[in-house]
């Protein structure tokens, strides 16, 4: 944010980019890889994988190669999303991707090749949802019932509901995107008929509960530290909470 700041400081030169260019690929990199590579695998991935079979008393999760193929799903997605800064001019349309800049101000291949990376950690998000949901279900002890399982096993629960909810429809915006871009249709080209009020529908219904995929799983780390703290054997109010979830 600093660096933000100095460079908008004052108009004109550049103070640590070369051109805007630069810039906005900085920004967009940042928002990409702060989201779909750093908190949604870690609060989620991360977490999830280490807590849900330790809280539910089953010896592993439900699919663990599933587990480990959405692992490296999204390991090659970070590689593409990385390789895409160093193409061409960078992908600098922010990481909403937002037309008309991203289907016309963006020619470089650069922005296809994130987009595709984009793809590609979505399916391991999909493959990792599937598989939270399955071991919550199906692999928790006879003894833990839903009522009684733990916050932060519940908001991980919701979290792959939302992501498998969500995930799908970003990834139709960013197919109509990129055959905007390559194959010379009109989806968010107002030339042509397209509307890009469209692409902001489809993004949005994946953007809004992406807010709450990111902060859920903080409130159940957050709910199971006050149980530790407090050394209480239960939360208060866990079930208005859990609703409230």
């Amino acid at each position: 944010s600093m660096i933000m700041r100095f460079e908008l400081s004052s108009p004109g030169g550049y103070l640590f980019f070369n051109s805007g260019q630069v810039y906005n690929s900085v920004l967009t990199m940042h928002g990409v890889l702060m989201i779909f590579f750093m908190d949604m695998p870690i609060l989620i991935g991360g977490f999830g994988n280490w807590m849900l079979p330790l809280m539910l008393g089953s010896p592993e999760m439900a699919f663990p190669r599933v587990n480990a193929l959405s692992f490296w799903f999204t390991f090659v997605a970070l590689v593409m999303v990385y390789q895409s800064f160093f193409i061409g001019g960078g992908p600098g349309s922010s990481w909403t991707f937002y037309p008309p800049l991203s289907v016309e101000g963006q020619p470089e291949v650069s922005l296809d090749v994130m987009i595709l990376g984009l793809h590609t950690v979505g399916i391991g998000s999909l493959l990792g949802s599937i598989n939270f949901m399955v071991t919550v279900q199906n692999m928790r002890s006879t003894s833990v019932t839903l009522d009684h399982i733990s916050m932060f096993v519940w908001t991980s629960y919701l979290t792959s509901f939302l992501l498998l909810l969500s995930v799908p429809v970003l990834a139709g915006s960013l197919l109509f995107l990129l055959l905007d871009r390559n194959f010379n249709t009109s989806f968010y080209d107002t030339s042509k008929g397209g509307n890009p009020l469209l692409y902001q529908h489809l993004f949005w219904f994946f953007g809004h509960p992406e807010v709450y995929v990111i902060i859920l799983p903080v409130f159940g780390i957050i709910s199971e530290s006050v149980l530790f703290l407090t050394d209480k054997d239960r939360l208060f109010g866990q079930t208005s909470m859990t609703f409230a979830s």
